[in-house]
């Protein structure tokens, strides 16, 4: 008779989650708010965006692509973290743990691109400001933008199938919150091309990732040469705020990011594993809308402005029922 703990990869189950009720449930209602910020948050972006015919130029354009992709990012793995919270079977199917690493990683690394062309267009603005109408068209922002999600979503396809290939003959219990390609990986049955294929995902996403922290790297050497050559403080100060938003969300994506694929043979205990997953899969995106919201004068007095829109439609609606 086979033991419960054995499996022939028909699910996971997730053990890194509290088994605690109360613990459970203090973990559930901050997780549920910050969900429901981010999606919330990000949706006012894409539709302020959407609505200020001002706002349609190649930075916004990206922002709200990014906007739209925390949506997707988060939402492949935290509803999934907040059922598993309240169920006491945190479980997952084989099928849908592929799923959620391929939306996962499909989304993360589109934004990691997209964070790529952001510092791009921020480097053509300040560097070359005469040409960048001409140079940074529409067009090549949408194809930008496009090829960033095409990247993305190609990707980690070769990983997914192989590892959808791989028999799992041992424990079934994952150690993680989410499914991510180290953990599913080490359920394996171990032999010698398993361990070697791990190796390779580790130098495919050590590429992926230093390839782009260098392109921006070089982007921002760049911006800080021309910044310092101008003369006034104001207008340094002013050529700065332009890409500081982006400067910070790189910092903290890539930030939690390296420090879970960039470890190579390095070994985390259970709840820094949790701990930076929850980071780079959760409140990474939270500060993104806060971020590009607070900082952005544009988007901050489009706000207003349909705030204030929305105050007289409803205080005449009002008037109108008296």
């Amino acid at each position: 008779m086979e033991s419960p703990s054995r499996t022939t990869a028909q699910k996971f189950i997730f053990s890194a989650f509290p088994y605690s009720w109360v613990k459970s449930i203090v973990c559930f209602v901050p997780l549920l708010f910050i969900y429901a910020f981010i999606v919330a948050g990000n949706l006012v972006i894409l539709t302020i965006v959407q609505l200020n015919t001002h706002l349609h130029t190649p930075m916004y354009v990206f922002i709200s692509a990014l906007s739209f992709l925390e949506i997707w990012y988060t939402t492949a793995t935290t509803p999934k973290m907040l059922s598993s919270l309240l169920s006491e079977r945190r479980s997952i199917s084989f099928n849908g743990c592929l799923l959620q690493m391929y939306f996962f990683h499909s989304t993360g690394i589109s934004e990691v691109c997209l964070l790529t062309a952001m510092a791009f267009d921020r480097y053509l603005a300040i560097c070359s400001p005469l040409h960048y109408p001409t140079i940074m068209t529409p067009k090549l922002c949408t194809q930008l933008t496009l090829s960033c999600c095409v990247c993305g979503f190609i990707t980690p396809l070769p990983e997914i199938v192989w590892i959808s290939t791989l028999p799992f003959c041992g424990s079934n219990h994952l150690e993680h919150i989410l499914c991510d390609f180290l953990p599913v990986l080490r359920l394996a049955c171990t032999d010698t091309r398993a361990i070697v294929m791990i190796q390779v995902v580790d130098v495919i996403h050590a590429v992926e990732i230093i390839t782009a922290v260098m392109l921006i790297f070089m982007s921002y050497i760049g911006i800080v040469a021309v910044i310092l050559c101008i003369r006034s403080s104001g207008g340094r100060r002013k050529a700065f705020s332009t890409c500081v938003s982006h400067l910070i969300v790189f910092l903290l994506f890539f930030g939690s990011v390296v420090l879970t694929y960039l470890r190579f043979s390095a070994t985390y205990s259970l709840f820094w594993d949790t701990a930076i997953a929850l980071a780079f899969a959760v409140l990474s995106p939270f500060f993104n809308p806060i971020i590009y919201s607070l900082r952005k004068k544009e988007i901050k007095e489009a706000i207003k402005k349909h705030i204030g829109q929305a105050k007289i439609f409803f205080f005449h609606k009002t008037r109108d029922l008296k």
